[in-house]
């Protein structure tokens, strides 16, 4: 695989990872209480553990998304 290829996989890997982030971000703010009742079917959660549980799990997508997409981007493009 070229650098230009790889380049080009990380930039599109980027953008549908923060895709992903936006939409988890505005379902989790525009539908809260659906997710949360749809949740509760399942699993006994209070509403601060429920938010506790997606902040952070928004906190380590985001994390991994820069680690394993920007991070190797950025140091491409500075060797390359």
């Amino acid at each position: 695989m070229m650098v230009s290829e790889l380049k080009a996989f990380l930039i599109w890997s980027s953008i549908i990872n923060y895709g992903v982030l936006f939409l988890w971000f505005g379902v989790f703010v525009f539908a809260h209480d659906w997710v949360y009742r749809m949740h509760t079917r399942w699993f006994k959660l209070s509403v601060e553990s429920f938010d506790a549980l997606n902040y952070g799990g928004v906190t380590v997508y985001k994390i991994g998304v820069v680690l394993f997409n920007l991070v190797p981007l950025i140091a491409l493009s500075i060797i390359f």
